[in-house]
C-alpha cells in the first residue's frame, strides 16, 4: 500500500514551525546533439512518459499532486479579498482616457529640470535618457521624432549578432516607423503634441498584437494560423497617446523559458555582457531598452517574464495586479497568471507607461472588482512621505538563497538605507510551502499554454517548435485533470498564507532573481538548451506574484563582482501598485550609480 499525506488547512498551520528548504533540481543540462536526442526520447510513445514520470517523482511533484490530500477548494484564478485603501495617493479611476491619466501622472512627478539631464555633465556619471528628456528636446526643437527615428533605424539596420535586423526585434518595418515619426514631428511643428508619450519610441513583445506586424510569439509559424486584425487593447492606448511603435521584440518562444534563448531568430544578448543571456521571456523588450534604443517596451509576465529580464539587464520592470491591464489582443489572453507590463530604464518611465496602459477589461471589472487605480505622489527626488510608514516583509532564509552573496548583500544594503533614511521597518516573515507554489505555478501556466496551442500541435506544428519548447510541452502533457485541480487547491491555500502575511507587512521584499545573467553556451545558440536548475534559480522569487496575482516590480540596486546587474523585487497587496511604485522610487534614489552597458546607443545626445 502506498503512503499519502493529509495537509492541515492553511488556517491551522503554525508557520513558526516552517523550515526553509532549498530546492535542488534533478534534471539534465543539455545542449546541441544530446539535447535533440533527449527531446526525441521525451516525445517517444513509451519511453517518453516513463522518463517524465521519473523526472516529476525525483523533483517532488508526484508527492505533491498524487500522494497528498489538499483540504482547500480550488481557486481557478486569483480571487482577492477586499483591500484597505492606499495612503497618500492620487485616485485615478479607469474611465478617463489614457491622455488624461498621463496628465495626472505628470503632476505626481517632480518638476522636470533640464539641468539634471540634457545639460548635465556627461563625463561625471552615466544616465539613461528619460521620456521627459525626449519630450523636452522635441518641444525645444533640439531634435525631432523623425530625426530620432532615422538614427534608430540606421543602428537597427547595421547592428546584428546573428540575423538582421537584430535579435532585439522579430518584426521591424522602417517605412512604418518613419510614417509614425513624420506624423509626430508634424504635431510638434504645429504646437499640438498629443501627450508626453508623443514621439516616444516603444517596442512591443511578440505575443502582443500591434499592427501592421504579425504576432508569432517567437515562433516561425503562428502568423499562418492566427492573423492580426487590430491592435491589442494596451497598444491601442499607447498609439492614442502618440507613441511610436518600433516593432515586435524577440522573446523566448511562446514564453516557455526564462533565459531568452531563441534559435528561430537569434538569441538576444545582454547589453551588459553580450556573452550572457538577457533573461526571459521578454528578452528583446529588456535588451532594447537597456541598450538605449528606445525609452520603454511592453512585455508579458506569467512567471517573472517582465521582472527577470529587467533585473538581469539593469532596468525596471513592473508586473501589475492580475486584471489591472487588459489582455485583449495578446497570446496570454484568457490565462490565469499573466499580465502585460512596462519595462523602462527608470521608475519614472515605467510609471508613465503604466499610466497609459492601465485599465481592466469589462469582464475583469465584473469578476475581479478591482479597486480604483491610484498613483503615488513622487513630488520629490527623496521619496514620498508615505514611504516611512511602510513595513517591509523579509523571509531571511529565502532572501539569502542566491547563487552569489553579492545579490543578497546588495539587496540588504538597500533595505538598511530604507530603514535609516526613510524609517521603513523590516519585519521578519515566513512564507510557507514555496515548493508547492512552484509546482502549482508550472501546472497552472503549462496547462493553459498547452490548451491554447494543442490544436496547432495536433495539426503538425509541434515539430516546428524549438527543442526547449517541445521539452516543456512533453512535461505539460503529462499533467492530469486531477493534477490541475490540486494545483488550484494549492493556489487558494497559498493565497490565504500570503494574505495573512499582508496583515503584518505592506510589501514583501526579495532579490528579483537568484542569480545574475547566465552565460550563453555557444552550442545553445543553434538548438537551444534545457537547464531547469538555472530556470529555478532565475524564477526563485517571481512566482507568488503570478500564481496569486500580486503587483510586483524589479528595481536595479547595483552590480555583482563581474559587473552584472542585480535587482530588488518589491511585491505588494492586490491592487496596491501605487505603494509598490512609491517604494521603488525611493529604492531607485538610494541605489548606486548606473553603469553604462557594454552595448549602448546614445540616441538623444544633442551636444
Amino acid at each position: 500500500m502506498g503512503k499519502y499525506e493529509v495537509m492541515k488547512r492553511a488556517s491551522e498551520v503554525d508557520v513558526s514551525t516552517v523550515k526553509y528548504k532549498a530546492q535542488e533540481i534533478k534534471a539534465p543540462h543539455l545542449t546541441g546533439f544530446s539535447f535533440k536526442l533527449f527531446v526525441n526520447m521525451l516525445e517517444a510513445p513509451l519511453i517518453g512518459p516513463l522518463f517524465v514520470d521519473h523526472l516529476k517523482k525525483d523533483n517532488g511533484m508526484t508527492k505533491i499532486f498524487r500522494n497528498t490530500v489538499i483540504p482547500e477548494e480550488p481557486m481557478f484564478r486569483p480571487e482577492f479579498p477586499s483591500q484597505e485603501p492606499e495612503h497618500d495617493v492620487v485616485i485615478v479611476g479607469e474611465d478617463g482616457s489614457p491622455i488624461e491619466r498621463l496628465e495626472t501622472a505628470l503632476k505626481c512627478l517632480p518638476q522636470y529640470d533640464p539641468s539634471r539631464s540634457l545639460n548635465a555633465d556627461p563625463v561625471s556619471s552615466f544616465r539613461y535618457w528619460k521620456i521627459r528628456d525626449y519630450a523636452y528636446a522635441y518641444r525645444s526643437k533640439l531634435t525631432t521624432p523623425l530625426q530620432v527615428a532615422k538614427r534608430i533605424i540606421s543602428i537597427i539596420e547595421e547592428f546584428s549578432y546573428d540575423k538582421p535586423p537584430t535579435p532585439f526585434l522579430i518584426s521591424f518595418d522602417a517605412n512604418e516607423v518613419i510614417k509614425q515619426a513624420e506624423a509626430s514631428t508634424q504635431r510638434f511643428e504645429e504646437g499640438n503634441p498629443i501627450s508626453v508619450l508623443d514621439g516616444i519610441f516603444v517596442t512591443i513583445k511578440d505575443d502582443i498584437d500591434c499592427l501592421p506586424h504579425p504576432t508569432n510569439g517567437g515562433t516561425t509559424w503562428l502568423h499562418e494560423d492566427r492573423s492580426v486584425e487590430k491592435d491589442s487593447a494596451v497598444v491601442s492606448k499607447l498609439r492614442s497617446c502618440g507613441a511610436i511603435l518600433l516593432g515586435k521584440a524577440n522573446m523566448h518562444e511562446l514564453g516557455m523559458g526564462t533565459t531568452g534563448n531563441n534559435s528561430n531568430y537569434g538569441t538576444t544578448r545582454n547589453p551588459h555582457d553580450p556573452k550572457r543571456y538577457t533573461g526571459g521571456s521578454s528578452s528583446g523588450s529588456a535588451a532594447i531598452v537597456a541598450s538605449g534604443l528606445c525609452s520603454a517596451a511592453l512585455g508579458t509576465d506569467g512567471g517573472g517574464s517582465v521582472r527577470v529580464p529587467a533585473a538581469l539587464c539593469g532596468i525596471t520592470g513592473l508586473k501589475t495586479t492580475y486584471g489591472r491591464t487588459d489582455m485583449t489582443g495578446s497570446l496570454c489572453e484568457g490565462g490565469t497568471v499573466e499580465i502585460i507590463g512596462p519595462l523602462a530604464s527608470s521608475l519614472e518611465d515605467a510609471f508613465i507607461v503604466y499610466a497609459a496602459i492601465l485599465g481592466s477589461s469589462s469582464a475583469d471589472r465584473i469578476n475581479l472588482r478591482p479597486t480604483p487605480p491610484c498613483f503615488p505622489k513622487l513630488l520629490s527626488y527623496n521619496g514620498s512621505n508615505a514611504i516611512g510608514s511602510l513595513r517591509l516583509g523579509k523571509y531571511t532564509a529565502w532572501f539569502n538563497d542566491v547563487n552569489s552573496s553579492d545579490i543578497s548583500d546588495k539587496c540588504e544594503d538597500i533595505l538598511k538605507l530604507l530603514s535609516n533614511n526613510h524609517g521603513c521597518k523590516v519585519v521578519e516573515i515566513v512564507v510557507p510551502e514555496l515548493e508547492e507554489m512552484r509546482a502549482a505555478h508550472v501546472i497552472s501556466i503549462g496547462s493553459a499554454t498547452l490548451a491554447s496551442l494543442t490544436p496547432y500541435c495536433e495539426a503538425g506544428k509541434n515539430s516546428k517548435l524549438t527543442y526547449d519548447t517541445r521539452t516543456s510541452f512533453a512535461i505539460f502533457r503529462s499533467f492530469s485533470a486531477s493534477d490541475y485541480i490540486a494545483a488550484q487547491c494549492l493556489r487558494r491555500r497559498l493565497m490565504e498564507f500570503h494574505m495573512n502575511i499582508f496583515k503584518d507587512v505592506d510589501v514583501i521584499v526579495t532579490p528579483a532573481t537568484g542569480m545574475t545573467a547566465p552565460v550563453i553556451r555557444p552550442d545553445a545558440l543553434k538548438n537551444g538548451e534545457t537547464n531547469i536548475q538555472v530556470t529555478t534559480n532565475i524564477m526563485r522569487f517571481a512566482l507568488a506574484a503570478n500564481l496569486l496575482g500580486f503587483p510586483a516590480i524589479s528595481v536595479p540596486v547595483g552590480y555583482d563582482k563581474e559587473g552584472l546587474p542585480i535587482g530588488l523585487q518589491i511585491m505588494g497587496r492586490p491592487w496596491a501598485e501605487a505603494t509598490v511604485l512609491g517604494l521603488a522610487a525611493a529604492v531607485e534614489e538610494l541605489a548606486p550609480l548606473t553603469k553604462k552597458p557594454a552595448v549602448f546607443h546614445d540616441i538623444l545626445n544633442t551636444n
